[in-house]
């Protein structure tokens, strides 16, 4: 069993589906109270990882435990005192907001289903909204709505499959607001997502592809290990130099954002001479800054498709 101030803690976690590795030796750790954000391309292994962890799937091989429970023998105290948020809105949908919550209530056994149902309607904001069919709601009112539901049982840790995709800015921003509320707490959250901003709201992140860890850590760790240097450039021509710099030694990493090009490399010097071989084009402005976490993932992808390490 896993000391107190660890959530999460699992090794050489491993699960396939026929001939397919999804997960494949995977190895990480969470403590209690903290934001783990959980990210990777589509199907990379990250719903599968969430599924072992809550005790829906038994892994193949590796092992782990959740709370202090062992995944693979211990799953049904895993299920008691974990909230599992899943990518498509799970509830019933001709059921109204409060019938809902009185539901997951009752499944959980609570001793007053009203009372918590109307206490988790006041706190998300909900009362207004309380007898309206959940089929009607917009996407960030269903979120919030999903997410009063995995916290009604009032759960030791939180596991959150995408849960802001397609939702709109401020609903997204609120969703996250409310995050960091629960972990003050002392709630633990593992959530997995697409958005860089939110990666950046974590305590600490893991990326995975193709089932394995890429990287792990805080933030400002994960970008120093990388030994990047990084050039923005602006101006007119972007993509045909993107081409031509592809081709270049001492360029790891070429990402449009936006109106911007990012150019990265871990020779620092070579890039310094790259900038000034090009920085002759009075057009386009060559400005050196600090990598981030999206040119990190980017450059680790790269890297992934270079050498299949």
């Amino acid at each position: 069993m896993s000391g107190p101030a660890i959530a999460i803690d699992v090794e050489g976690l491993t699960k396939s589906f026929g001939t397919k590795v999804v997960v494949d030796n995977l190895t990480m750790r969470v403590g209690r109270g903290r934001i783990q954000g959980f990210l990777g391309p589509n199907g990379s292994g990250k719903t599968t990882t969430i599924r072992m962890l809550c005790g829906l799937l038994t892994p193949d091989s590796g092992r782990g435990s959740c709370l202090g429970y062992d995944i693979r023998t211990q799953q049904d105290e895993i299920k008691r005192r974990v909230g599992y948020m899943t990518q498509g809105f799970s509830l019933y949908r001709d059921l109204t907001i409060r019938e809902n919550l009185e539901f997951v209530a009752r499944i959980y056994g609570l001793e007053d289903p009203r009372g918590a149902a109307q206490r988790a309607l006041e706190r998300l904001g909900l009362e207004q909204r309380a007898d309206q069919l959940a089929g009607e709601l917009s996407g960030g009112w269903k979120q919030r709505l999903a997410l009063g539901a995995c916290i009604l049982p009032s759960p030791s840790l939180l596991l959150l499959d995408e849960p802001t995709a397609g939702v709109d800015p401020k609903a997204r921003r609120d969703f996250w607001d409310e995050i960091h509320h629960l972990a003050t707490q002392g709630l633990t959250v593992l959530v997995s997502t697409h958005y860089m901003d939110e990666a950046e709201r974590c305590h600490e992140v893991a990326y995975i592809a193709d089932g394995r860890l890429l990287t792990s850590g805080a933030i400002a760790d994960i970008v120093a290990r990388s030994g990047l240097s990084t050039f923005v450039v602006a101006g007119p021509d972007l993509d045909a130099l993107a081409e031509r710099l592809k081709r270049k030694q001492g360029v790891d990493m070429v990402a449009r954002f936006g109106a911007a090009l990012h150019v990265g490399g871990r020779d620092a010097a070579a890039l310094e001479r790259i900038a000034r071989d090009h920085g002759g084009d009075p057009r386009q402005s060559w400005t050196r800054d600090a990598p981030t976490l999206e040119d990190v993932f980017i450059d680790l992808m790269n890297n992934k498709e270079r050498t299949g390490a």
